[in-house]
């Protein structure tokens, strides 16, 4: 007897896991549209914010964003006075990045916005659940530590 299409696949943690990271991720993506920002420029803000100033190429590196893509980001984050870059106190041959006031607001803003998303995205789940759910995750997606 055949299977319902798709019913194994869907079955997997790895597909299930999938849906609930994609339905995270359009939750999030909305709520910073709400604010003006794209993901990635909000990975930018708080990774500039958490490492400031920072050399443009460790910036790219910590995040895990090819050069090219990361300088048209600080392009448009500078352009919206967001962000500076400026040479680089340790090495004048580099760029280090760093937040504005308006670049630290608007972060704030969307991180308030972001934990929102994601308490949407978590709403079927007691305190409790969320606090192992978290620990769960974090044991499989090898982040841990």
């Amino acid at each position: 007897m055949a299977e319902a299409p798709l019913t194994a696949i869907r079955s997997l943690p790895s597909w299930i896991l999938g849906r609930a990271a994609a339905r995270g991720r359009a939750l999030v993506a909305e709520a910073l549209a709400a604010e003006g920002l794209k993901m990635w420029h909000h990975v930018v803000l708080s990774a500039v914010r958490d490492l400031a100033p920072v050399a443009q190429a460790d910036l790219g590196r910590g995040i895990g964003l090819d050069p090219k893509d990361l300088v048209g980001i600080l392009n448009d984050l500078q352009s919206a006075g967001l962000l500076v870059r400026a040479p680089d106190p340790k090495d004048r041959r580099k760029n280090a990045v760093s937040l504005t006031r308006e670049g630290r607001r608007l972060l704030e803003r969307c991180q308030k916005a972001a934990r929102e998303a994601n308490d949407a995205l978590l709403a079927p789940l007691s305190a409790a659940e969320r606090d192992h759910f978290m620990d769960l995750l974090i044991r499989i997606s090898g982040t841990e530590g």
